[in-house]
């Protein structure tokens, strides 16, 4: 690639990690969109080309053009961008999508100009694509996706994302069922209210999940992916979700739950070995139910966005 152009890997996103939702999220390193940004004398950003979904080439309909868009009105460089998305993850299956298309296009974007942006600031324009997808500029899966492996957002105003250490051995089992559910549909359904009770409980366990990959304790990890907020209301879009999770913690999971809005389910394991074991149990549930799906075992990618 030349210094105009540049190729870049943009990986698949698991938001909310069960406790800690729009603040919690993870980088994958089996899945990912790809993308080629080249830089352009004229001024805007056009997406020449779009495979694998059926999404718009229009800069302002699509969630890489939003976000490109914002980033050259924050920055002083006189020409434009041309993007080619090739992807690779479905829209609406809830392992962040429009994050990897809203991010591969800034960091592609700050890599060709000599990135005069950081990485968070570069979070900041990727959530405009989310604002257009969602209609909510959230960044737990745009953040995973910047700075690699797991982010905590600590704050939205002002933004403060933390990096998050990832235990070597943990690994993701996400099974995305051929259904549609949009983020738009499943924030409608949530309450904006919670009990100080269900809070209590909810705040101990983004802290004991925190706590649990610093010291890489995985027990404690474990104990910690609950969801006592958000899960028992989405849930229930998702069919066979209680099945799918109950089989993945009998295969030995430390923990299962919603990725995302849905309807992807993902489970966290230590190790390859029982992560591919808890991906066959799950497939048990919807080959019985005789729903379609696709399956995906993977490492928790640490680097994030990087060119290929």
């Amino acid at each position: 690639m030349s210094a105009y152009e540049i190729r870049v890997f943009c990986p698949a996103t698991i938001a909310n990690v069960s406790c800690g939702f729009d603040v919690l999220g993870l980088a994958l390193d089996a899945v990912g969109d790809e993308m080629v940004v080249r830089k352009t004398v004229e001024k805007g950003i056009k997406i020449t080309k779009l495979e694998g979904q059926n999404l718009p080439l229009e800069t302002l309909q699509n969630v890489a053009g939003v976000a490109g868009l914002a980033f050259l009105a924050a920055c002083d460089y006189e020409g434009g961008f041309e993007i080619e998305i090739y992807k690779k993850i479905k829209a609406g299956s809830g392992i962040g999508s429009s994050a990897a298309s809203s991010t591969g296009a800034v960091w592609a974007m700050n890599e060709l100009i000599g990135k005069p942006f950081s990485p968070l600031e570069l979070v900041k324009f990727a959530m405009e694509g989310e604002r257009l997808a969602s209609g909510v500029p959230h960044a737990d899966n745009v953040a995973p996706a910047l700075f690699g492996g797991f982010t905590l957002v600590r704050s939205y105003i002002p933004l403060d994302v933390v990096k998050i250490n990832t235990p070597s051995e943990l690994y993701a089992t996400v099974i995305h069922p051929q259904i549609e559910v949009k983020t738009s549909d499943s924030r409608r359904i949530l309450k904006t209210t919670i009990s100080l009770e269900d809070g209590i409980k909810q705040w101990g366990n983004v802290g004991g999940l925190i706590a649990g990959l610093f010291t890489e304790d995985y027990d404690l990890i474990s104990r910690s992916l609950e969801d006592h907020i958000v899960e028992p209301i989405r849930s229930i879009l998702i069919p066979g979700f209680d099945s799918v999770k109950q089989k993945a913690l009998d295969n030995g999971a430390l923990g299962s739950g919603i990725s995302g809005s849905g309807p992807s389910i993902f489970a966290l394991s230590k190790g390859e070995e029982t992560a591919k074991n808890v991906a066959k149990a799950m497939t048990e549930v919807y080959d019985k139910i005789g729903i379609d799906y696709d399956i995906h075992v993977s490492k928790i990618n640490s680097e994030g966005i990087k060119i290929i």
